[in-house]
């Protein structure tokens, strides 16, 4: 099951979503439906900008359990291997 840790980690930062939004290159519209999980299919692009963004790795923010961070890794290799050919 998705969840992530966005709300979490931002108000630790004490971040408004406005500033995580705009950092990141999304709309402040798009960040809050990724915080509610109304919107679950972010690219790796996003999830890494958000990441960055927070200070945390990737899986820290998006992910939770071994099985999908490992899934996550295989996806992400995959997409690097496509971007240098």
């Amino acid at each position: 099951m998705y969840k992530n840790r966005i709300r979490e980690y931002r108000k630790q930062k004490g971040m408004t979503l406005e500033e995580v939004a705009r950092k990141s290159g999304i709309s402040i519209g798009y960040l809050c439906h990724l915080e509610k999980e109304t919107r679950v299919n972010p690219s790796i692009q996003i999830m890494e900008n958000i990441a960055k963004v927070l200070g945390k790795d990737i899986t820290e923010v998006f992910f939770s359990s071994w099985k999908i961070k490992k899934y996550l890794f295989y996806a992400y290799c995959k997409q690097i291997k496509t971007m240098i050919g």
